[in-house]
């Protein structure tokens, strides 16, 4: 059996997909839809497939498995529960959309449907991240450090608030998850953000800096960074107990403790791997290849909201166990 892929959005998040849908001779690429005609035509004459400007008329027309949908978080739409009903399966890129109360709508949408669901959380599919998950297993962690520090990115809707939610909610996000991961759910957020340097930039009402105090269900309390004010890009995720340090620097992992430092690199490209498993857990139906379904993605898309509203609100919020928010 070959997985039949369809592209909803052909912009630069899409290219790396589909290159490695290309590259797996498990899956075959029949269909791509962008709202830009001239991108959709040349991206799917690159490929020899159907381009279209209208995802419906693209579902109604053609034979498909799966959807990797590759748009703004601010454009969603139907399009999840349209998936769903049509039983086709969905890759959501990060953010899966802006408002978690309307993201919980789709999630139930996509259990009833019972279709396998992943997200652009890549971090995930280090090799790096299941050596630390190992070595963290028995450990008691007291604190964590994490950040995302880069320059702006010059798509002009990722600037706009109400398009992106700003740099927590549409790239940070990848960090937020990473140390959900390490260090285990967030139950609360106590943010302060700013707009200090970057309030030359054209049509920008986007915090360039912002800073997260976090504490987790396990006691543990933590910090996370956020700015794109930076020349370069620099990201980490950290975690600290009692005599020793672990952190994921990119493609690095460092461990320091009583037997002395050591450092390893990742051996997988990780965004690769991801839409691997994807296809593989269609074609086994063995959900657990996937690590952030849209499930997992929702969780972490509450924390940078809850992040967001303290940040405006000036007061600490809290997540319930389910992940929601609350003050």
């Amino acid at each position: 059996m070959t997985v039949k892929v369809a592209l909803i959005g052909t912009g630069g998040i899409a290219k790396g997909h589909r290159e490695h849908i290309a590259a797996n001779d498990k899956a075959k690429l029949v269909a791509v839809c962008d709202i830009h005609k001239e991108t959709a035509e040349r991206v799917a004459g690159e490929h020899g497939v159907s381009a279209y400007t209208d995802y419906a008329v693209m579902l109604e027309k053609e034979n498909i498995d799966a959807v990797f949908l590759c748009v703004p978080p601010f454009a969603h739409g139907t399009i999840e529960e349209e998936l769903a009903a049509k039983g086709i399966h969905l890759f959501s890129e990060k953010p899966i959309g802006l408002d978690p109360a309307i993201a919980e709508k789709k999630l139930a949408v996509i259990k009833k449907a019972g279709i396998l669901t992943s997200t652009g959380y890549c971090l995930r599919y280090l090799d790096i991240v299941e050596q630390a998950l190992d070595y963290l297993r028995d450990k008691t962690i007291a604190m964590t450090h994490a950040h995302y520090l880069c320059g702006l990115v010059e798509t002009p809707w990722w600037r706009v608030m109400a398009k992106s939610g700003g740099q927590l909610v549409e790239q940070t996000t990848h960090i937020v998850d990473l140390i959900r991961c390490l260090a285990g759910e967030i139950e609360r957020v106590y943010a302060s953000a700013a707009l200090r340097v970057m309030g030359d930039v054209e049509n920008l009402d986007i915090p360039d800096v912002c800073s997260v105090n976090l504490t987790f269900a396990s006691g543990a309390v933590g910090s996370l960074d956020s700015s794109f004010t930076q020349p370069d890009m620099r990201t980490a995720a950290e975690v600290f107990g009692r005599d020793f340090r672990l952190g994921i620097y990119k493609n690095r992992l460092i461990i320091r403790d009583k037997s002395g430092e050591r450092e390893v690199a990742a051996t997988v490209n990780p965004y690769k791997a991801q839409d691997d498993a994807f296809i593989d857990a269609i074609l086994t139906g063995d959900a657990g290849k996937i690590k952030v379904p849209y499930e997992e993605a929702l969780r972490s898309l509450r924390v940078s909201v809850a992040a967001n509203q303290s940040a405006a609100s000036g007061l600490p919020v809290v997540l319930e166990p389910s992940g929601r928010s609350g003050r």
